[in-house]
């Protein structure tokens, strides 16, 4: 049969070239490929898509984080794969059913994120197939109304993956409580390393904890740890008392990372409270690293009251090692006791105060005498701390994470001292008195922000744009947080748009002057001749004055190709928002309020990184064959 004639001599040879190519090389070549890339090589041909549909099959990792992939969709991604060792996934869109794809015999690693529509039967699966499970993380199991979780999924789970080291529940396990609950976990694999609980009560935990405390039979005599190899524990409680810190130090003989948070309902007695003469029992065992107290007010304004100056003091004697510490809830602490820690830590390089109420400028007046190098640094809601102490934090000139969100007494002069930090990647300035002219100063200096987050400077007005893109860290920026700014309105992102910046996160919420023409502007921005909009994954509008239902035509087909999450308000056009979520079942569409995005990463450690790559095709192929939506339909 003649060949096609409108097609030229290269298109009629590359795919019989293509063909001739043993299909075990083809399948070699693209086992090296993500998932992500592999899928846009199999849209290529069909040769290529035979080779990765084979490829599937023995491919060791499979991690589908982005975007939350159905069961029909899932399915043809994951075929019997004996080689199979790393599955991470977003299960928000996934029941019961899916169980079967997700436990796999041959998983070394296994982390489930949203399994609100999973049971606890998921948990006994894993353990009576995982078996050579090295690590698990599953985050909101159960939280469906009417979903089974039992304790003996649990069990199943514990005694069935016996090589498990590092094990993270970030869910509520007071529906494991039973007389047998301490028992099953003693039988936990020894190898255990690292383990993290979204929450258990205090009941729960004391029972677990009781194998590490002396034995009466015989007199000092010690039961060994229940968790010999532990070095990482992270623990939601309900209250953190002197009884629990003394119990975790000398018990957890191997204990590095110590991460407690506790959100009590009612203000805590003093048996049921952290005081000063429990603060110096921590590391016991001289090993601690990371040490983390947050008292949580999600449930009543409290704080530690029994705890001063005096026990920071006493912690700081032995506490030296610390290369990391995160105090939230210290309100009667002062600068005496939080310099002690900064003082005799040398090796700090993490510091993290959260309602410092009483911390002012002098706890920095002579940080540059130390010998400290900090990088990662947060004072939020930090109230007396001025631009003279910020200046003073500056010395520190690897700072590379700097949050100073509700210091509402920091101003321009406190960024023209951080215009000179050449490593800073992340800012967080929200609710501070800074205005136009502070982003002048830091668009002048040095920073070469990859994150600045400015909700809530109400000083600020359109003119920060120019600033914020007309400087150096402007060409880096990757995630800008402009939310509840009275006095920024479409002008100033058009002038965002203009700058060309391939941004990938911008949130506008509750900015009542920005309306439709920010959103044109936006979808019609190209990167470097990509499509439009095409850098944008997370967009806020929620609560923006001006948009209307008229701005969500702009969400369609072609624009924004990269979106994964779109904020906006719910008494939009809801047919036409519900629309647009089936006709892209990849974005998340929220009209309730809620954040969005993956939250906060550290960009400097190189999560974020600016992908050239579009998704449309990816989008397309995980479609293929499905029956789509029109645009044109949606938006009558």
């Amino acid at each position: 049969m003649a060949e096609p004639e409108h097609l030229c001599p290269r298109d009629r040879t590359l795919p019989m070239s293509l063909d001739l190519l043993p299909s075990a090389l083809l399948a070699t070549i693209l086992s090296r490929l993500d998932l992500r890339s592999l899928r846009f090589a199999a849209a290529t041909c069909s040769s290529f898509r035979s080779a990765a549909d084979h490829v599937l099959s023995f491919m060791p990792s499979f991690h589908f984080i982005e975007i939350a992939p159905t069961l029909d969709v899932l399915r043809p991604l994951m075929p019997p794969n004996p080689y199979l060792r790393s599955l991470k996934m977003d299960c928000r869109r996934l029941d019961d059913s899916a169980i079967r794809f997700l436990a796999r015999a041959s998983l070394h690693e296994l982390c489930l994120h949203n399994c609100e529509r999973l049971s606890g039967k998921l948990l006994s699966e894993i353990g009576s197939k995982c078996r050579d499970l090295r690590f698990l993380s599953l985050s909101s199991l159960a939280e469906r109304r009417r979903l089974l979780i039992l304790f003996s999924d649990l069990k199943e789970l514990l005694r069935g993956c016996s090589a498990l080291e590092s094990l993270s529940l970030v869910f509520d396990i007071s529906a494991f409580s039973h007389p047998e609950f301490a028992q099953v976990w003693a039988g936990a694999s020894l190898k255990l390393t690292s383990l993290e609980i979204g929450y258990i009560p205090m009941t729960m935990l004391t029972e677990l904890l009781e194998s590490t405390v002396a034995s009466r039979q015989p007199p000092h005599h010690v039961k060994p740890s229940i968790f010999p190899s532990l070095q990482k524990l992270c623990l939601s409680v309900d209250y953190i008392t002197d009884e629990l810190v003394t119990s975790i130090s000398t018990g957890l003989v191997s204990l590095t990372h110590l991460d407690l948070q506790d959100s009590p309902i009612i203000e805590p007695a003093t048996e049921m409270d952290l005081t000063n003469a429990g603060l110096p029992q921590i590391n016991a065992h001289g090993k601690l690293k990371h040490l983390s107290l947050i008292r949580s007010q999600e449930f009543c304004f409290t704080y530690f009251r029994r705890v001063n100056d005096l026990g920071l003091l006493l912690m700081s004697d032995t506490c030296a090692s610390l290369e990391s510490i995160c105090l939230g809830g210290f309100c009667r602490a002062t600068d005496t006791g939080f310099r002690a820690l900064l003082h005799s830590c040398s090796r700090l390089r993490k510091l993290r105060v959260s309602h410092g109420s009483q911390l002012t400028d002098l706890m920095f007046h002579d940080i540059s005498a130390t010998s400290l190098s900090l990088t990662h640094v947060s004072l939020r809601w930090c109230n007396l701390l001025t631009n003279l102490g910020i200046t003073g934090l500056s010395s520190n000139t690897n700072l590379s994470v700097l949050d100073l969100r509700d210091c509402r007494k920091l101003g321009d002069d406190g960024l023209k001292a951080l215009s000179s930090l050449s490593k800073l990647h992340i800012l967080q300035l929200d609710s501070t008195d800074i205005t136009d002219i502070g982003l002048s100063y830091l668009s002048s200096g040095t920073c070469p922000l990859i994150s600045l987050s400015l909700r809530g400077c109400k000083r600020l007005t359109d003119k920060c744009i120019s600033f914020i893109f007309g400087g150096t860290f402007g060409r880096f920026l990757q995630v800008l947080d402009l939310s509840r700014l009275p006095n920024l309105s479409d002008n100033g992102i058009l002038s965002l748009a203009k700058s060309r910046v391939p941004i990938l996160e911008l949130r506008i919420r509750e900015c009542p002057r920005i309306g439709d023409t920010s959103v044109m502007a936006l979808a019609s921005m190209q990167i470097e001749g990509g499509s439009y909009g095409s850098s944008l994954k997370v967009l806020d509008l929620f609560e923006s004055g001006g948009i209307t239902a008229r701005a969500i035509q702009w969400f369609k087909k072609p624009y924004f190709p990269s979106l994964r999450w779109l904020g906006v308000t719910g008494c939009l056009n809801r047919d036409m928002v519900d629309a647009l979520a089936r006709s892209r079942p990849f974005l998340h569409v929220a009209c309730l309020g809620e954040e969005l995005g993956p939250g906060y990463r550290d960009v400097s450690a190189g999560w974020y990184r600016h992908e050239e790559d579009e998704m449309d095709e990816f989008e397309q192929w995980l479609l293929d064959g499905e029956d789509g939506i029109d645009d044109e339909d949606m938006l009558e």
